[in-house]
């Protein structure tokens, strides 16, 4: 009997260390050593000794040897393969503002390692968002724009850059253990490029361990498309840290995105996640599917040392935005720093129908001006009534990040993941 107490004590306490861990980004060790750079200003990286221009039409392989200057706007095209090497250095080039174009057929296969990761840098001696294009990714999985099919022009070829289709299961390749560092141009007159960009790609694309810094546009957008996507990173980013539109269907699981006071768009400012159905309503064909994001285990946080001051002085914003028509399911995920957590669309209306729309659940707000608000509106009674239920198991609190999370100043090898024992706040919204 004494033996079976004591593997039932050993049984609860593991699982109530695996239930405290369970909020937020996870893992047993840190997933993020090794591959990852928050430093990336300090990095020295070596001249390159090879060109990547033009169109790449037949399957190439780039080499870890090699370190490869990418000049003007570069093509995969005709259904032809791109692989990189583990290890390999990319350097997007300043002054033709380099950018990586994956065609709608062709597929990238950049299958990095956990200790040698595939880089995209750029090749200014001091390095700037937005020194470089960034990587574009188009597939022909469905969009909810008419005829299913969509443009990403900015200034790239609108004959190479179309994007949907039919086929949810297209395979684009592999992105696993890849940086990309200081990309997002501004184009003039125009938008901005984003980190990675993912326009109708099909669900049997691999996508994980990508980690996008000081971009000067979204980290991450999405537009249409079938994905699954795990272990992303979004380190300071002037725009949106992940970007859903056109009716995408993602599956976000264990990722993290790490915002600045100090950082941010003058266009309509950034956020940590935006979901939104559409850019244009008049292009939107309502009977095909509107974007659904379900979320898990996602850790989205202010690092600034005094958020509540950044929030007076207005330096702060939502975290996450959920526009008209959109659906976002987010589960056991951390929001720290905000102002407030969540804003939803004015168009929304607060109702059974909207609210099943737009579910978060076990889910810890930290250090919010308040939880889940609809925009320009500053009752959230019916709401907080809503997210506040205790079936739901959302708590909130007032920790200090420094107590919150393990170690996110290391400098080197920062954890966010929250420290044991923290997640003590009552339940319900504030």
């Amino acid at each position: 009997m004494k033996k079976i107490t004591q593997i039932i004590c050993i049984f609860l306490t593991v699982t109530s260390m695996s239930a405290q861990q369970e909020k937020g980004i996870i893992g047993y060790t840190n997933w993020l050593d090794n591959w990852t750079e928050f430093k990336p200003h300090k990095t020295e990286y070596g001249d390159p000794n090879q060109i990547l221009a033009g169109n790449i039409s037949v399957n190439t392989k780039l080499l870890k040897r090699n370190i490869y200057v990418l000049q003007g706007n570069v093509y995969v095209t005709n259904n032809a393969v791109l692989t990189i090497e583990p290890g390999t250095l990319i350097i997007g080039d300043f002054e033709t503002k380099g950018t990586l174009v994956v065609t709608k057929g062709a597929q990238i296969i950049a299958d990095g390692q956990e200790t040698d990761p595939i880089v995209f840098t750029s090749n200014r001696s001091m390095k700037k968002a937005g020194d470089w294009g960034g990587v574009v990714i188009l597939g022909d999985a469905p969009i909810n724009k008419f005829g299913n099919i969509g443009s990403y022009n900015l200034d790239l070829d609108p004959s190479l850059t179309t994007y949907g289709g039919d086929n949810a299961s297209s395979n684009s390749g592999i992105l696993r253990y890849v940086r990309i560092e200081f990309a997002g141009k501004k184009v003039k007159g125009s938008d901005t490029f984003n980190g990675l960009t993912i326009a109708g790609v099909g669900n049997k694309t691999i996508l994980e361990n990508i980690m996008v810094s000081y971009s000067g546009g979204d980290s991450f957008a999405f537009y249409g498309g079938d994905v699954n996507a795990t272990k992303f990173v979004s380190y300071k980013s002037i725009n949106d840290d992940y970007k859903f539109t056109q009716g995408i269907q993602c599956r976000l699981y264990n990722s993290l995105a790490v915002r600045s006071s100090y950082l941010s768009s003058n266009k309509d400012g950034s956020r940590c996640m935006e979901v939104k159905s559409y850019e244009k309503k008049n292009e939107t064909d309502f009977t095909k599917n509107q974007t659904l994001v379900t979320a898990s285990n996602i850790t989205m946080l202010n690092d600034s040392e005094n958020i509540k001051a950044d929030i007076q002085s207005g330096l702060v914003k939502e975290a996450v935005y959920v526009g008209e028509n959109a659906s976002l399911e987010m589960k056991r995920s951390v929001i720290s720093g905000f102002s407030p957590a969540v804003l939803l669309d004015s168009k929304t209306e607060v109702n059974d129908v909207n609210l099943k729309k737009v579910q978060f659940q076990e889910m810890f707000f930290n250090l919010c001006k308040g939880n889940i608000f609809t925009e320009y509106n500053t009752n959230n009674e019916d709401l907080e009534h809503w997210y506040g239920n205790s079936l739901f198991f959302n708590v909130s609190a007032q920790s200090d990040n420094k107590e919150t999370f393990v170690d996110i100043f290391n400098a080197k090898k920062p954890d966010f993941r929250l420290q044991l024992g923290k997640i003590t706040a009552s339940s319900g919204n504030r």
